[in-house]
């Protein structure tokens, strides 16, 4: 006891606001009480001097050029004055900067799959014309400026901007049997891309994907939208089911044919990347075998198809896929982030000379690559160095000296490069901050701030807020990182109900000096009601090395509601906790361990929420749970070891679960299924569904509805 009570003391970090206002559902859900702001539509110009920004005057919408140096508003480039109906929801250029694609009218497929309607505006003429006449997916400038590709109805193609002629590049795709050009279901969502074709550097060539799913089992959900309720089908492989099969094709312009790339004989793989060298004639196809421990790096000729394996690596658990790796100019060697030392860091790899670089080392995590400043050797990362917690900006030199520290200041920094590496943008906050967007010269030095939230920091000071304390507590053997929320005025002498809050996912962190913006202002809500928030990142969270994130192989679950429940015990020895009132919720991976750890740890919790939970990993699709967890034939007992779904029988505090009906991502099946296991074992629950409604559940009155849903559930039984 005495123990956890000095450790809450020794890493606690208190922050306060307050004055006598109190957040209501309407503040986060109607008026939009504490919106953060950013800069929208930023975008670094390659002059290096200028960026563009999207600005509204006089209820319009703007595309400006602004002074890099000064801030000054150089020109308009574009106003939808020009053309009313389009609103901008998003922009690019062409490298030479006289086009800019302007996307509009966006609609969502699946998580980061949007539809656009997509015009073509040239700068110099004033000429404004759409692409095409129905919306298109991944719209795509060619590096001459000439073409552009896209997605639309399975297939590929690009138009010639001087002709106006649209070129089939695919034929043969057809909507749950071939994709040309997009990811199917999985692939987005777990490789986290959609747009699978490139451009090569000299626009001759065009790599992409092929997605023959017409394999994969198929999963139909209803759509309450009519009489009789329509159903929409779409391809998900669920874990040990086949997977699409993937080939890789070049186009090549000039002779309007296609060639197969060779990547092997297998199909029973994964392609998670492919990406341009420095050569316009060879391209890099990532190379992964189904359990996801194997990675290899092929080197395609576009020309004639053929490859090379240029780097393998292989994980007694699994190798991360992430967007780190930058080809140099030299036309044999790239920079990469590892996790082979036990940390994630960066090296530079010679493929012709076979020699291994470390850039970095320590017991630390490299975050991202900012960039490459070839010029003057410079490679630009953002690393935990300082602190798991945080983020900083780095610079260390192409042979691993000279590393110097960017951004000193405590917090976390989300850096954007502009062109030429003489600026970056930083995006800053911390655990207490609102993030700040500021200008900076490349070795730190502030320019100007072009938006620093002071109008929310402004009118937090208005409402009641409790503290907010980053600390540190025992779980069992490990320390873990955690913050916690107490209520306004809170007294030590006396007690309060606590309510758990996680994510808890592999390679996850909700516990990091940043701004916690997810549902940070309705934790508040409820802090002053009287509750106590506890966060903490447990067993298989990201950012403490690769052993710490990866015990949790062969068994996702165990490890980490072991660790929720031992700290909630913990917390019963604190004299300022009600240690009959303790409560768990998350949401998706959060909500599979909320209801883990009500089943589980049913002495300890009162009551728990689980939105959109897996409830049996069976259910959820095969790229993610296998890299965790194997195949359901491979790993039986991990797979029904750890479902809540086998769990009813533990049941005895109270449980709200809440899904949507569509969700494409955690399907509502989980929640069915969970909900007749606990009748089956005659226990009582609470349930909430959304009719139509995705794994945000989002759109309408659907949020104001769940956060009222789950507020007073959790007034009524914590």
């Amino acid at each position: 006891m005495k123990r956890f009570i000095l450790l809450l003391n020794l890493f606690t970090a208190t922050f306060s606001f307050g004055q006598n206002k109190n957040i209501t559902l309407d503040d986060l859900w109607k008026w939009g009480t504490f919106r953060i702001k950013s800069v929208p539509g930023f975008n670094g110009m390659k002059d290096g001097n200028h960026y563009t920004q999207i600005d509204i005057e006089n209820g319009k919408q703007q595309i400006n050029v602004y002074s890099l140096q000064t801030g000054k508003k150089i020109q308009t480039l574009f106003a939808n004055t020009q053309l009313p109906a389009i609103h901008i929801d998003d922009y690019t250029f062409s490298n030479d900067e006289s086009k800019i694609i302007i996307y509009s009218e966006g609609q969502n497929i699946y998580r980061r799959s949007v539809l656009y309607r997509v015009y073509i505006f040239d700068i110099r003429q004033g000429k404004i014309e759409p692409l095409s006449n129905e919306k298109v997916l991944h719209a795509s400038i060619s590096p001459d400026n000439q073409k552009v590709a896209f997605v639309q109805n399975n297939n590929l193609y690009y138009k010639n901007l001087a002709t106006g002629e649209i070129i089939s590049i695919t034929q043969d795709g057809k909507f749950n049997e071939v994709i040309n050009g997009n990811c199917d279901w999985v692939y987005e969502e777990e490789f986290e891309f959609t747009k699978a074709f490139e451009w090569s550097p000299n626009s001759n060539y065009i790599a992409y994907y092929r997605f023959d799913e017409r394999q994969v089992p198929e999963y139909t959900m209803a759509i309450y939208d009519s009489l009789y309720p329509t159903q929409y089908t779409y391809k998900y492989p669920k874990a040990g089911e086949p997977n699409s099969i993937v080939t890789i094709k070049s186009f090549d312009l000039q002779n309007k044919q296609s060639k197969n790339l060779n990547i092997g004989s297998e199909t029973n793989q994964y392609i998670p990347r492919i990406k341009w060298t420095k050569d316009p004639n060879k391209v890099c196809v990532y190379r992964m075998n189904r359990h996801q421990n194997k990675l290899e790096l092929l080197l395609a000729d576009v020309r004639n198809g053929l490859s090379e394996t240029i780097y393998s690596e292989e994980n007694r658990y699994y190798v991360e896929i992430n967007d780190n790796l930058q080809f140099l100019s030299d036309g044999e060697s790239f920079v990469f982030s590892s996790e082979k030392s036990g940390y994630n860091h960066l090296y530079r790899w010679n493929w012709s000379k076979k020699k291994l670089t470390p850039l970095t080392f320590g017991n630390f995590d490299i975050d991202a690559i900012v960039g490459i400043d070839e010029p003057n050797q410079q490679v630009y990362y953002t690393s935990t160095e300082k602190s798991p917690l945080q983020r900083a900006l780095f610079c260390v030199s192409l042979n691993g000296k000279h590393k110097k520290l960017l951004t000193p200041q405590e917090g976390t920094h989300t850096i954007i490069p502009i062109n030429g590496y003489h600026y970056f943008l930083d995006k800053y906050s911390r655990l207490n901050e609102p993030p700040t967007f500021s200008l900076h010269e490349m070795n730190g030095k502030l320019v100007r701030t072009l938006e620093d939230n002071q109008e929310l920091k402004n009118k937090m000071k208005d409402y009641h807020l409790g503290k907010i304390q980053a600390l540190q507590l025992r779980a069992k053997s490990e320390m873990l990182n955690g913050w916690m929320i107490t209520p306004p005025n809170f007294d030590s002498t006396k007690k309060y109900p606590v309510l758990m809050f996680q994510y808890s996912g592999p390679g996850s962190q909700e516990v990091a000096d940043r701004f916690p913006v997810r549902d940070y202002f309705w934790h508040q809500m409820l802090a002053q009601k009287g509750y106590i928030i506890l966060c903490v990142d447990g067993t298989g969270t990201g950012f403490r090395g690769e052993e710490f994130k990866k015990k949790t192989y062969l068994t996702l679950g165990n490890l980490e509601s072991d660790d929720q429940i031992a700290v909630a015990k913990n917390l019963r020895h604190l004299a300022f906790v009600d240690s009959s009132r303790i409560g768990i919720w998350g949401w998706s991976f959060g909500g599979f361990m909320s209801s883990t750890c009500i089943l589980k740890g049913n002495d300890v919790f009162k009551m728990a929420i689980a939105v959109a939970p897996v409830t049996n990993w069976r259910y959820y699709d095969n790229i993610y749970t296998e890299r965790y967890m194997r195949t359901p034939q491979e790993n039986e007992k991990g797979y029904d070891d750890n479902a809540p779904e086998k769990m009813a029988n533990g049941l005895k505090g109270k449980f709200l679960v809440i899904h949507g009906t569509a969700d494409d991502n955690v399907h509502f099946q989980n929640e069915v299924m969970l909900v007749n296991a606990l009748i089956n074992a005659n226990k009582q629950f609470e349930a909430e569904y959304y009719p139509n409604k995705a794994h945000g559940i989002s759109g309408g009155n659907s949020r104001y509805h769940l956060y009222k849903r789950m507020t007073d559930f959790i007034l009524q039984n914590l």
